[in-house]
């Protein structure tokens, strides 16, 4: 089953690819980007879960597709803000949720007895694994 659901992410990314011509990383950056404005680095990392260096490299290839740009509004010419484009918005506003939206939807359909039960598979397979205690930035 943890097979079929790595594929499944596997198989969402081949489609966003083809059909958007974003990885679903890429996805959720925009469609932050989209639901919250304008936003620096570190403030999108914070939303999508990762590092602020893993959000640089996103941001990258955000606008060299032309779908972000790097804004320098303040007099700290450090402070960089991240804003959408036309092109950005427009794609952020007809693609397809995030993978984790999916999960999240079908999750609050079910009766609260069975999301306990997953719940409880997922902690057991977190630490299993080891990363139950790992820290998000």
């Amino acid at each position: 089953m943890i097979r079929r659901l790595m594929q499944a992410g596997e198989l969402y990314t081949k489609e966003l690819n083809k059909n958007y011509q974003v990885s679903a990383p890429q996805l959720n950056c925009l469609l932050v980007l989209y639901e919250n404005g304008s936003l620096p680095l570190s403030q999108i990392a914070k939303h999508i879960m990762v590092k602020s260096s893993t959000v640089t490299g996103i941001v990258d290839r955000l606008e060299q597709k032309g779908l972000v740009r790097r804004v320098r509004n303040s007099p700290d010419r450090r402070m960089i803000i991240i804003e959408l484009t036309e092109a950005g918005n427009a794609l952020a506003q007809h693609a397809p949720p995030p993978i984790q939206r999916k999960i999240v939807d079908g999750l609050e359909m079910l009766p609260k007895s069975e999301m306990e039960k997953i719940v409880d598979g997922l902690n057991m397979l977190t630490r299993m694994l080891d990363v139950q205690d790992l820290e998000v930035e």
